[in-house]
């Protein structure tokens, strides 16, 4: 009970008081009452209306002080599903997940984003369509959709704003487009907003401020910052990737600058690095493989990378102080070489306040956080509190 009598403010409408719901533990009417001061027939109203919504589910009786056991209520996750899309460079990965983010079916193929939006969002849709069904759910089940582009988006509109690898997209109504497909309200996102998203709420749920990294055809940042994703004032927050790399020459970037993090320490730029001294590699995966079969080059080509990325994270840690730095995309796969290369640079650049506690990890989501973290910027939209209280009026 004193844990039920932190929640401030004390909440006044349904919408309010199903936040308390959320985290799926048990309540009765008369712990509900305490928590919100309100008379337990207004809870017995509220109650009501959200068992009629599916958004709780009668979940058993409370210990007994004396008399009747009370009935109790808990949230039921199960009531709506919500589609989440993680569209990369070259691939297309899908799920659809219950209203806690649990993933009930899922699917990825390759599809390059440089094909345009018309033919990559009819895939989406077509895609989507299909795991409804391979889920058990009808249209009608589908409460909103999460998506997650390999580029800046306007978060406020859902378009994307001159993205370096998506031509074609500048400006692109993808929200209204999946819409008119889909026929739900529809979120759109940087990808590595998405990841740092769904892997915070997945490992690192009591890691207040997280940096998540993705390294992989681009490099790109998403911050947790208090618990929540900081997106900046335009959505820009995070683009570590187009920072000049300290030393990095004039290596050209794809953003028109020179000596940018992504040009010196992508996958792709690793990849090329090592084919022109004659490895027989084209991608991110096979600097990947070549690591993992010890191959000794591509070994100190990945470390070397990591110190570059390093270099900038730790501008980054001093600046933010986050607990947690993820490592995550592709390259991440490398293990150990990568992170030792981040870690050295980190702990040696950065102050001692800003790394006495500061931890440095691969991923825990692995591919799956893009698809978590569109679900819960979904989810999060669907059972926020105007949401719900503009469902129950």
């Amino acid at each position: 009970m004193e844990e039920l009598l932190k929640f401030a403010p004390r909440p006044t409408g349904a919408g309010e008081m199903f936040q308390l719901l959320r985290d799926g533990r048990p309540r009765t009417r008369a712990e509900l009452a305490t928590v919100t001061g309100q008379a337990r027939s207004t809870i017995a109203a509220r109650i009501d209306s959200l068992l009629t919504l599916g958004l709780v589910t009668p979940s058993g009786e409370a210990t007994s002080t004396g008399g009747r056991p009370p009935s109790t209520f808990a949230f039921n996750p199960a009531a709506r599903v919500v589609l989440a899309v993680d569209l990369g460079a070259t691939h297309a990965r899908l799920a659809v997940t219950d209203l806690a983010s649990t993933v009930l079916a899922e699917h990825e193929e390759p599809l390059a984003i440089a094909d345009g939006p018309e033919r990559v969002l009819a895939r989406v849709a077509e895609l989507g369509t299909g795991l409804l069904d391979k889920a058990g759910a009808a249209q009608r089940d589908l409460a909103g959709v999460g998506v997650g582009l390999p580029g800046p988006v306007d978060h406020a509109n859902g378009r994307p704003t001159n993205p370096p690898i998506m031509p074609g997209w500048d400006g692109a109504d993808v929200p209204g487009t999946l819409r008119r497909a889909l026929g739900t309200d529809v979120l759109v996102d940087n990808d590595v907003n998405l990841m740092a998203l769904g892997e915070h709420r997945t490992a690192w749920r009591d890691a207040t401020d997280l940096v998540f990294v993705k390294i992989a055809t681009g490099i790109g940042a998403g911050i947790i910052m208090d618990g929540n994703l900081r997106r900046g004032a335009n959505g820009g927050a995070g683009d570590l990737g187009h920072i000049r790399v300290p030393g990095a020459g004039e290596v050209p970037c794809r953003c028109g600058n020179v000596g940018c993090l992504e040009a010196v320490a992508s996958g792709q730029a690793v990849a090329n690095a090592l084919r022109a001294a004659g490895a027989p590699v084209t991608s991110s995966a096979d600097v990947v493989a070549l690591v993992r079969a010890g191959d000794l080059e591509a070994g100190h080509a990945v470390r070397q990378a990591g110190r570059d990325i390093g270099a900038v994270l730790a501008a980054t840690v001093s600046l933010l102080n986050p607990s947690v730095v993820v490592v995550g995309g592709i390259l991440a796969d490398a293990g150990e070489n990568l992170l030792a290369g981040i870690r050295e640079v980190v702990y040696q650049r950065s102050l001692p306040l800003a790394t006495q506690h500061l931890r440095i990890a691969t991923a825990h989501t692995r591919a799956e956080a893009g698809v978590l973290g569109a679900s819960a910027m979904a989810v999060d939209a669907v059972l926020s509190a105007p949401a719900v209280e503009a469902l129950v009026s």
